[in-house]
Protein backbone atom coordinates (compact mmCIF):
# COMPACT_ATOMS: atom_id res chain seq x y z
CA UNK A 1 0.00 0.00 0.00
CA UNK A 2 1.27 3.49 -0.78
CA UNK A 3 2.12 5.89 2.02
CA UNK A 4 0.75 9.31 2.85
CA UNK A 5 2.27 12.09 4.91
CA UNK A 6 0.42 13.81 7.73
CA UNK A 7 1.76 16.97 9.34
CA UNK A 8 5.35 17.28 10.59
CA UNK A 9 6.48 14.59 8.15
CA UNK A 10 4.70 11.64 9.79
CA UNK A 11 4.37 8.90 7.15
CA UNK A 12 1.58 6.33 7.45
CA UNK A 13 -0.27 3.90 5.19
CA UNK A 14 -2.97 5.48 3.03
CA UNK A 15 -5.60 3.46 4.91
CA UNK A 16 -5.29 2.94 8.66
CA UNK A 17 -7.16 0.73 11.11
CA UNK A 18 -9.47 2.14 13.74
CA UNK A 19 -9.25 -0.41 16.55
CA UNK A 20 -12.10 0.78 18.81
CA UNK A 21 -14.54 -2.01 17.96
CA UNK A 22 -12.02 -4.77 18.64
CA UNK A 23 -13.12 -4.49 22.27
CA UNK A 24 -16.79 -3.71 21.58
CA UNK A 25 -18.93 -0.76 20.59
CA UNK A 26 -21.10 -2.04 17.74
CA UNK A 27 -22.37 -5.21 19.38
CA UNK A 28 -20.98 -7.93 21.63
CA UNK A 29 -17.27 -7.81 22.36
CA UNK A 30 -15.39 -10.03 19.89
CA UNK A 31 -12.94 -12.77 20.83
CA UNK A 32 -9.68 -11.23 22.03
CA UNK A 33 -7.44 -13.79 20.36
CA UNK A 34 -9.18 -13.35 17.03
CA UNK A 35 -8.77 -9.58 17.25
CA UNK A 36 -5.05 -9.85 17.97
CA UNK A 37 -4.68 -12.10 14.94
CA UNK A 38 -6.65 -9.67 12.77
CA UNK A 39 -4.65 -6.63 13.87
CA UNK A 40 -1.38 -8.44 13.18
CA UNK A 41 -2.70 -9.51 9.80
CA UNK A 42 -3.33 -5.89 8.85
CA UNK A 43 0.39 -5.37 8.36
CA UNK A 44 0.41 -8.07 5.68
CA UNK A 45 -2.14 -5.94 3.81
CA UNK A 46 0.10 -2.88 4.01
CA UNK A 47 -1.67 -1.19 6.93
CA UNK A 48 0.87 0.49 9.21
CA UNK A 49 -1.32 3.05 11.02
CA UNK A 50 -3.29 1.89 14.07
CA UNK A 51 -5.66 3.99 16.17
CA UNK A 52 -6.81 3.40 19.74
CA UNK A 53 -7.70 5.48 22.83
CA UNK A 54 -7.59 5.35 26.60
CA UNK A 55 -11.39 5.59 26.79
CA UNK A 56 -11.98 2.50 24.64
CA UNK A 57 -12.69 -0.16 27.21
CA UNK A 58 -11.59 1.93 29.09
CA UNK A 59 -7.95 0.79 28.92
CA UNK A 60 -8.73 -2.62 27.42
CA UNK A 61 -8.29 -1.47 23.83
CA UNK A 62 -4.83 -0.02 24.38
CA UNK A 63 -3.80 -3.27 26.07
CA UNK A 64 -5.12 -5.31 23.15
CA UNK A 65 -3.47 -3.14 20.51
CA UNK A 66 -0.21 -3.09 22.42
CA UNK A 67 -0.12 -6.88 22.66
CA UNK A 68 -1.07 -7.31 19.01
CA UNK A 69 1.59 -4.94 17.69
CA UNK A 70 4.42 -5.82 20.06
CA UNK A 71 6.13 -8.16 17.55
CA UNK A 72 6.07 -5.48 14.82
CA UNK A 73 6.44 -2.30 16.86
CA UNK A 74 9.25 -0.92 14.68
CA UNK A 75 7.10 -1.25 11.53
CA UNK A 76 3.95 0.57 12.66
CA UNK A 77 2.62 3.95 13.76
CA UNK A 78 0.44 3.83 16.87
CA UNK A 79 -1.97 6.63 17.73
CA UNK A 80 -3.88 6.91 20.99
CA UNK A 81 -5.88 9.59 22.77
CA UNK A 82 -6.63 11.23 26.11
CA UNK A 83 -9.52 13.39 27.30
CA UNK A 84 -11.44 12.22 30.35
CA UNK A 85 -10.26 11.38 33.82
CA UNK A 86 -10.58 7.63 34.32
CA UNK A 87 -10.65 5.94 37.71
CA UNK A 88 -7.66 3.56 37.49
CA UNK A 89 -9.09 1.03 39.92
CA UNK A 90 -12.58 0.77 38.47
CA UNK A 91 -11.58 1.60 34.87
CA UNK A 92 -14.45 3.97 34.35
CA UNK A 93 -14.74 7.68 33.50
CA UNK A 94 -15.29 9.90 36.53
CA UNK A 95 -17.22 12.52 34.59
CA UNK A 96 -14.62 15.25 34.29
CA UNK A 97 -12.12 16.24 31.65
CA UNK A 98 -8.37 16.09 32.24
CA UNK A 99 -6.43 19.28 32.96
CA UNK A 100 -3.13 20.15 31.28
CA UNK A 101 -1.06 19.16 34.31
CA UNK A 102 -2.67 15.70 34.28
CA UNK A 103 -1.75 14.81 30.71
CA UNK A 104 1.73 13.60 31.67
CA UNK A 105 0.21 11.01 33.98
CA UNK A 106 -2.29 9.97 31.29
CA UNK A 107 0.45 9.43 28.73
CA UNK A 108 2.41 7.33 31.21
CA UNK A 109 -0.61 5.07 31.58
CA UNK A 110 -0.99 4.72 27.82
CA UNK A 111 2.71 3.97 27.39
CA UNK A 112 2.44 1.19 29.96
CA UNK A 113 -0.72 -0.34 28.50
CA UNK A 114 0.62 -0.20 24.95
CA UNK A 115 3.98 -1.56 26.07
CA UNK A 116 5.92 1.06 24.12
CA UNK A 117 8.66 3.57 24.91
CA UNK A 118 7.11 6.40 22.92
CA UNK A 119 3.69 7.12 21.40
CA UNK A 120 3.85 8.08 17.74
CA UNK A 121 0.73 10.27 17.69
CA UNK A 122 -1.13 11.44 20.80
CA UNK A 123 -4.50 13.11 20.33
CA UNK A 124 -6.62 15.20 22.64
CA UNK A 125 -9.77 13.12 22.13
CA UNK A 126 -12.16 15.96 22.95
CA UNK A 127 -11.37 19.61 23.55
CA UNK A 128 -11.87 20.73 27.15
CA UNK A 129 -13.93 23.93 26.88
CA UNK A 130 -12.96 25.02 30.39
CA UNK A 131 -9.24 25.40 29.63
CA UNK A 132 -7.54 27.51 26.92
CA UNK A 133 -6.28 25.19 24.19
CA UNK A 134 -2.91 26.94 24.38
CA UNK A 135 -2.33 25.35 27.79
CA UNK A 136 -2.88 21.86 26.41
CA UNK A 137 -0.69 22.63 23.38
CA UNK A 138 2.07 23.69 25.74
CA UNK A 139 1.71 20.52 27.82
CA UNK A 140 1.89 18.34 24.70
CA UNK A 141 4.95 20.24 23.55
CA UNK A 142 6.63 19.35 26.85
CA UNK A 143 5.80 15.67 26.29
CA UNK A 144 7.38 15.85 22.82
CA UNK A 145 10.54 17.39 24.26
CA UNK A 146 10.57 14.73 26.99
CA UNK A 147 10.52 12.01 24.33
CA UNK A 148 7.25 10.45 25.50
CA UNK A 149 5.37 11.29 22.31
CA UNK A 150 6.56 12.09 18.80
CA UNK A 151 3.54 14.01 17.51
CA UNK A 152 0.26 15.39 18.78
CA UNK A 153 -3.17 16.12 17.39
CA UNK A 154 -6.78 16.83 18.27
CA UNK A 155 -10.09 15.14 17.60
CA UNK A 156 -13.29 16.99 16.72
CA UNK A 157 -11.64 20.40 17.04
CA UNK A 158 -12.96 23.56 15.42
CA UNK A 159 -10.96 25.64 12.95
CA UNK A 160 -10.22 28.46 15.42
CA UNK A 161 -9.10 25.95 18.07
CA UNK A 162 -6.74 24.28 15.60
CA UNK A 163 -5.14 27.56 14.64
CA UNK A 164 -4.59 28.62 18.26
CA UNK A 165 -3.11 25.25 19.23
CA UNK A 166 -0.83 25.04 16.20
CA UNK A 167 0.65 28.45 17.02
CA UNK A 168 1.96 27.02 20.31
CA UNK A 169 3.03 23.49 19.32
CA UNK A 170 2.74 22.39 15.66
CA UNK A 171 -0.13 19.95 15.18
CA UNK A 172 0.42 16.77 13.17
CA UNK A 173 -3.14 15.59 12.59
CA UNK A 174 -6.77 16.40 13.17
CA UNK A 175 -9.07 13.43 13.61
CA UNK A 176 -12.77 14.02 13.02
CA UNK A 177 -15.71 12.25 11.47
CA UNK A 178 -15.77 12.74 7.69
CA UNK A 179 -17.48 10.79 4.94
CA UNK A 180 -19.97 11.17 2.12
CA UNK A 181 -22.73 11.47 4.70
CA UNK A 182 -20.93 13.79 7.17
CA UNK A 183 -18.98 16.61 5.56
CA UNK A 184 -18.77 19.30 8.20
CA UNK A 185 -14.92 19.33 8.16
CA UNK A 186 -15.24 21.03 4.77
CA UNK A 187 -16.57 24.09 6.62
CA UNK A 188 -13.17 25.52 7.53
CA UNK A 189 -11.26 22.66 9.17
CA UNK A 190 -9.84 21.16 5.97
CA UNK A 191 -8.84 24.60 4.72
CA UNK A 192 -6.98 25.25 7.97
CA UNK A 193 -5.22 21.89 7.68
CA UNK A 194 -4.17 22.72 4.12
CA UNK A 195 -2.85 26.13 5.12
CA UNK A 196 -0.97 24.93 8.21
CA UNK A 197 0.37 21.64 6.83
CA UNK A 198 -1.68 19.43 9.14
CA UNK A 199 -2.90 15.95 8.15
CA UNK A 200 -6.53 14.93 8.47
CA UNK A 201 -7.66 11.51 9.72
CA UNK A 202 -11.35 10.72 9.14
CA UNK A 203 -12.93 8.37 11.65
CA UNK A 204 -16.21 6.62 10.77
CA UNK A 205 -15.26 7.05 7.08
CA UNK A 206 -17.89 4.43 6.20
CA UNK A 207 -20.61 6.10 8.23
CA UNK A 208 -20.42 3.46 10.99
CA UNK A 209 -21.06 0.79 8.38
CA UNK A 210 -23.85 2.64 6.58
CA UNK A 211 -21.88 3.29 3.39
CA UNK A 212 -20.85 -0.35 2.97
CA UNK A 213 -24.25 -1.29 1.56
CA UNK A 214 -24.81 -3.85 4.30
CA UNK A 215 -27.37 -1.78 6.25
CA UNK A 216 -31.01 -1.98 5.13
CA UNK A 217 -34.07 -0.03 6.20
CA UNK A 218 -35.09 -3.05 8.27
CA UNK A 219 -31.74 -3.40 10.06
CA UNK A 220 -31.95 -3.18 13.85
CA UNK A 221 -29.18 -2.51 16.37
CA UNK A 222 -28.82 -4.05 19.81
CA UNK A 223 -29.66 -1.67 22.62
CA UNK A 224 -26.93 -1.35 25.21
CA UNK A 225 -24.11 -2.82 23.13
CA UNK A 226 -24.39 -1.12 19.72
CA UNK A 227 -23.86 2.64 19.70
CA UNK A 228 -25.92 2.93 16.51
CA UNK A 229 -29.08 2.14 18.46
CA UNK A 230 -28.75 5.65 19.96
CA UNK A 231 -27.88 7.48 16.74
CA UNK A 232 -30.75 9.34 15.04
CA UNK A 233 -29.44 8.58 11.52
CA UNK A 234 -29.92 4.88 12.19
CA UNK A 235 -33.53 5.12 13.35
CA UNK A 236 -35.79 3.08 11.00
CA UNK A 237 -37.55 6.07 9.45
CA UNK A 238 -34.24 7.86 8.85
CA UNK A 239 -32.56 4.80 7.35
CA UNK A 240 -35.29 4.42 4.77
CA UNK A 241 -34.56 7.93 3.45
CA UNK A 242 -30.79 7.92 3.89
CA UNK A 243 -30.32 4.81 1.77
CA UNK A 244 -30.71 6.99 -1.33
CA UNK A 245 -27.06 7.98 -0.88
CA UNK A 246 -25.95 4.35 -0.63
CA UNK A 247 -27.74 3.60 -3.89
CA UNK A 248 -25.54 6.14 -5.70
CA UNK A 249 -22.37 4.79 -4.07
CA UNK A 250 -23.39 1.25 -5.00
CA UNK A 251 -24.00 2.26 -8.61
CA UNK A 252 -20.49 3.72 -8.91
CA UNK A 253 -19.04 0.65 -7.20
CA UNK A 254 -20.69 -1.76 -9.61
CA UNK A 255 -19.29 0.16 -12.56
CA UNK A 256 -15.78 0.08 -11.01
CA UNK A 257 -15.84 -3.56 -10.02
CA UNK A 258 -15.39 -2.44 -6.41
CA UNK A 259 -17.49 -2.55 -3.26
CA UNK A 260 -19.54 0.42 -1.95
CA UNK A 261 -17.22 0.68 1.03
CA UNK A 262 -14.17 0.86 -1.19
CA UNK A 263 -15.74 3.62 -3.27
CA UNK A 264 -16.64 5.60 -0.14
CA UNK A 265 -13.04 5.34 1.06
CA UNK A 266 -11.65 6.14 -2.39
CA UNK A 267 -13.77 9.31 -2.44
CA UNK A 268 -12.08 10.42 0.78
CA UNK A 269 -8.62 9.61 -0.57
CA UNK A 270 -9.39 11.68 -3.66
CA UNK A 271 -10.16 14.81 -1.62
CA UNK A 272 -6.60 15.60 -0.45
CA UNK A 273 -3.26 13.74 -0.47
CA UNK A 274 -2.92 14.25 3.30
CA UNK A 275 -6.23 12.60 4.22
CA UNK A 276 -5.88 9.14 5.79
CA UNK A 277 -9.14 7.37 6.74
CA UNK A 278 -9.15 4.82 9.56
CA UNK A 279 -12.10 2.44 9.01
CA UNK A 280 -12.70 0.00 11.82
CA UNK A 281 -13.81 -3.62 11.64
CA UNK A 282 -13.76 -6.90 13.53
CA UNK A 283 -13.86 -9.04 10.38
CA UNK A 284 -10.70 -10.03 8.48
CA UNK A 285 -12.45 -10.00 5.11
CA UNK A 286 -13.66 -6.44 5.73
CA UNK A 287 -10.15 -5.44 6.73
CA UNK A 288 -8.87 -6.77 3.41
CA UNK A 289 -11.68 -5.01 1.55
CA UNK A 290 -10.92 -1.68 3.24
CA UNK A 291 -7.20 -1.98 2.56
CA UNK A 292 -8.01 -2.65 -1.08
CA UNK A 293 -9.66 0.75 -1.34
CA UNK A 294 -6.18 2.27 -1.59
CA UNK A 295 -5.97 0.76 -5.07
CA UNK A 296 -9.36 2.06 -6.26
CA UNK A 297 -8.81 5.18 -8.35
CA UNK A 298 -11.92 7.21 -9.06
CA UNK A 299 -12.09 9.40 -12.14
CA UNK A 300 -12.75 13.10 -11.70
CA UNK A 301 -16.25 12.51 -13.08
CA UNK A 302 -16.92 9.77 -10.53
CA UNK A 303 -15.70 11.94 -7.66
CA UNK A 304 -17.90 14.79 -8.87
CA UNK A 305 -20.92 12.50 -9.19
CA UNK A 306 -20.51 11.20 -5.65
CA UNK A 307 -20.02 14.72 -4.29
CA UNK A 308 -23.09 15.97 -6.16
CA UNK A 309 -25.18 13.11 -4.77
CA UNK A 310 -23.97 13.89 -1.26
CA UNK A 311 -24.87 17.54 -1.83
CA UNK A 312 -28.31 16.77 -3.21
CA UNK A 313 -29.53 14.05 -0.87
CA UNK A 314 -30.67 15.46 2.46
CA UNK A 315 -29.53 13.12 5.21
CA UNK A 316 -32.08 12.71 7.96
CA UNK A 317 -31.07 12.56 11.62
CA UNK A 318 -28.05 13.64 13.63
CA UNK A 319 -24.76 11.76 13.48
CA UNK A 320 -24.74 11.56 17.28
CA UNK A 321 -27.34 11.68 20.05
CA UNK A 322 -27.40 15.18 21.55
CA UNK A 323 -25.28 14.35 24.61
CA UNK A 324 -22.40 13.13 22.42
CA UNK A 325 -22.63 15.98 19.92
CA UNK A 326 -22.41 18.41 22.83
CA UNK A 327 -18.96 17.02 23.67
CA UNK A 328 -17.47 18.10 20.35
CA UNK A 329 -15.79 21.40 19.60
CA UNK A 330 -17.37 21.81 16.16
Amino acid sequence: MHQRTLGQGLEVSAIGLGCMTTTGGYGQSPDRGEMITMIRGALDLGVTFFDTAEIYGPHANEELVGEALAPVRDQVVIATKFAQHIDPAERRPTGRMLLPDEVASAVDGSLQRLGVDVIDLYYQHRVNPEVPIEEFAGALGELIRAGKIKHWGMSEAAEATIRRAHAVTPVTAIQSEYSLWWRRPEEGVLAACAELGIGFVPFSPLGKGFLTGTVAASTTFEQGTDLRAQIPRFAPEALAKNLALVEVVTSVAEAKGATPGQVALAWLLAQKPWIVPIPGTTKPHRLAENAGAADVELTAAEVDALTAASDAIEIEGGRYPEFLEAQTNL
